[in-house]
């Protein structure tokens, strides 16, 4: 994770402590979408950073209507929201028309969220599109204090994405994913040290790579 400038980090825990309160009141009269976006573009532009007058629109026409919100980098649309009421539980669902909208815009993230929950999406441009939920974030459950929480917000500020951070960030996700280290894990030459490390343990014992890979696909490596 990219170190966090000073200023950026102090912005972050400042509105933080400021929106909290706010979205754990609007929750509670569980306010309308409409109202919910005005709560969300407040926290863009004081937690996030964006300028609620030039990076924010909701002017964005997408097959004859307009998107909930959109953010800008150097007067270029970035990202797409998709905002529901404070108090909508997220689905699918909802990510699904977003993501059809950032795709006929060639727009590759996504931001779906109620003010609470924030789900960061990438959009694959593939035959049928698709999204990955790259991270996701519980706005009232954050700390202003934590050093960890500041940096997984800063992942989606102003200042973040201009350096291209976020998609630096997915691709360190991808790097280091379950599924690609198992495929590393399972290749010829880690089974062959695994081998040789078990004749040091069990110099009696002959084992087979067929059968080592076995045990770890079906019970090192689960890919429920």
């Amino acid at each position: 994770m990219a170190v966090v400038p000073s200023r950026v980090s102090s912005r972050i825990s400042e509105g933080l402590k400021r929106f909290q309160p706010i979205v754990e009141s609007a929750k509670n009269r569980d306010i309308n979408e409409s109202d919910t976006v005005v709560m969300m573009t407040g926290i863009l532009s004081e937690v996030f950073g964006f300028d609620k007058y030039t990076d924010i629109t909701t002017e964005l026409a997408i097959r004859g209507t307009y998107c909930d919100l959109a953010l800008k980098i150097d007067n270029k649309i970035e990202i797409l929201i998709e905002a529901k009421a404070v108090g909508i539980e997220l689905k699918d669902q909802h990510i699904k028309q977003a993501v059809d909208y950032a795709a006929n815009k060639g727009l590759e993230w996504v931001i779906l969220s109620n003010g609470a929950r924030w789900l960061v999406y990438k959009v694959i441009f593939s035959k049928p599109i698709n999204n990955i939920l790259v991270f996701e974030l519980d706005f009232l459950q954050l700390s202003n204090r934590s050093s960890d929480d500041i940096e997984k917000l800063y992942v989606l500020t102003k200042e973040a994405l201009s350096k291209n951070l976020l998609h630096d960030f997915f691709e360190q996700k991808q790097a280091i994913g379950r599924f690609i280290i198992g495929n590393l894990v399972s290749t010829e030459t880690v089974i062959q040290t695994i081998k040789k490390e078990l004749r040091q343990i069990f110099p009696d014992i002959k084992v087979q790579n067929d059968e080592i890979r076995k045990v770890l696909l079906s019970e090192v490596i689960k890919r429920e």
